[in-house]
């Protein structure tokens, strides 16, 4: 197990690095989180739902991702609530005071451990993942995730501690010291990560906390930003850059408060042709060629917000111009004529009006589709694949007309379009597929210049995984911490 010394010290990252450089080394590996908090899920090959960070950390494993690997999953709704998704299906919202409350925390606690087991009788090593801290004292009882888990799955676990955030001594030393003997007895290890600078002024202060916290020190991995790895959460998307740039498309993302699966655009992003940025800025948005409305985890809350800062005017004047709009499961509902909520599955607001950029409705619906599909574009194209998480029905409103976008290969369609230039898809991931790009970037190409080419995103990942794996073999004691697996040490 990977635990840390707090959020954000990079334990999904070197759990997906671990799980690429165990499938090098011969080995079976796959990713467990049992508890995951993140609106960033993807869909299954079953059709259930998992935490992206697992979906990642299951490919550079070189194996299909399945519920198993991240039983548990909450999406929050708001600052205090959370739907719980359990084995991949929702099992209704909670308040967080109530979630944590040790009252039936002996069934989640079950679920997970069964899960677990599952994995182990097919994979070996077990890569888990902690989350937070692993020595939140006041949650102890109710913790599922953390020491506990590690206990359970008699797991070595190695502590993680971020040295770019500073008091790196006293979070790895003062975490372990919270821990009762037990669960310090099952630590094995620690890793120092993000580090910046000349490794060699930190082995003197290597060799402290050694020798303070009596296990060794595997390795000090120092801060990369040239492998590009899906991340978990949306804290950095304002940060990209939004100044026009000349030769490329220029990709308006609209950053929504309630933003779900922004991975959909990390392919965009990295395609030579465009120049791709998040902004709630309505005179970034009026000025861009491309506009997307992204997912969400609560469209009528997120509509709102862009009509009263302007943003949905902005979308619409960009539209006027010229500019392709497209939507993207809750982007793709709110670019229709309204959006019913008759049974406030999300809030005390039953209906809003939408964009109107499409001559459809949708009803938000109970019941949670949750699948991979492949599929063409109606007008024709190779086949493509993505995935759908959306509650909620469109349709065309009634006595309207508009293209279907995509035919899934069932025969259902799937989204409409009114032109080249306005179109909603419940896909995620569709601009995964070099495919879909190409016919959204097709009548903007006089901007592109003579050296944009398309992008293969499957091959560019592949590549990323080989070289964190890579960066980190570089850092961290690998052998040893196979000596420490096989109890060697």
């Amino acid at each position: 197990m990977l635990a840390g010394t707090g959020s954000d010290v990079g334990k999904s990252v070197l759990a997906t690095a671990l799980c690429r450089i165990f499938l090098q080394d011969g080995y079976a590996p796959a990713p467990f989180k049992a508890q995951n908090m993140a609106l960033n899920s993807y869909a299954t090959p079953e059709g259930l739902e998992i935490g992206r960070a697992q979906a990642v950390q299951a490919e550079a494993a070189g194996i299909p991702c399945h519920t198993d690997m991240n039983p548990v999953l909450l999406k929050p709704q708001s600052d205090h609530t959370s739907q719980v998704v359990l084995n991949g299906r929702p099992a209704g919202n909670q308040d967080a005071y109530d979630y944590f409350r040790n009252e039936g925390r002996g069934e989640l606690r079950e679920a997970v451990h069964a899960a677990y087991d599952r994995l182990a009788a097919r994979y070996n090593p077990i890569v888990l993942e902690g989350a937070g801290s692993l020595a939140e004292i006041n949650l102890r009882e109710s913790d599922l995730v953390n020491m506990p888990m590690a206990l359970y799955a008699g797991a070595d676990v190695i502590l993680v501690g971020d040295i770019d955030r500073g008091g790196v001594f006293a979070s790895v030393y003062g975490s372990l010291m919270l821990l009762p003997e037990t669960e310090r007895e099952a630590v094995k290890g620690i890793i120092i990560n993000k580090f910046r600078g000349d490794l060699r002024l930190f082995e003197k202060g290597r060799r402290m906390l050694e020798e303070l916290c009596g296990i060794p020190v595997l390795g000090v991995v120092p801060c990369f930003n040239d492998i590009h790895i899906e991340e978990e959460d949306s804290v950095a998307l304002a940060a990209k850059s939004a100044a026009a740039q000349r030769g490329k498309v220029n990709v308006a993302v609209v950053l929504l408060r309630h933003i779900s699966n922004f991975t959909d655009f990390n392919a965009l992003e990295r395609d030579p042709r465009v120049h791709l940025f998040y902004s709630n800025n309505v005179d970034e948005i009026s000025k861009a060629d491309v506009v997307i409305l992204p997912g969400s985890k609560s469209t009528l809350a997120d509509l709102y917000e862009l009509r009263r800062n302007g943003v949905a005017q902005a979308i619409l004047r960009a539209r006027r111009e010229g500019a392709s709009v497209l939507g993207i499961c809750g982007g793709y509902q709110m670019m229709g004529r309204m959006v019913c909520d008759p049974e406030h599955l999300e809030g005390d607001t039953e209906s809003m009006p939408g964009l109107g950029l499409l001559p459809v409705e949708t009803v938000i619906t109970e019941q949670k589709v949750t699948r991979q599909v492949r599929f063409t574009l109606a007008a024709g194209s190779p086949e493509m694949e993505g995935y759908e998480i959306h509650m909620g029905r469109t349709s065309l409103a009634e006595g309207e007309e508009a293209q279907v976008l995509n035919r899934l290969s069932d025969g259902a369609a799937d989204g409409f379009t009114t032109g080249e230039r306005c179109m909603g898809t419940y896909i995620h991931g569709i601009l995964d597929n070099p495919a879909f790009i190409d016919a959204l970037l097709a009548p903007h190409a006089e901007k592109l210049s003579e050296a944009a080419f398309s992008f293969d995103y499957h091959a560019f990942k592949e590549e990323q995984y080989d070289r964190l794996a890579a960066h980190v073999r570089a850092h961290v004691d690998i052998p040893m911490l196979y000596e420490i697996l096989e109890g060697k040490r």
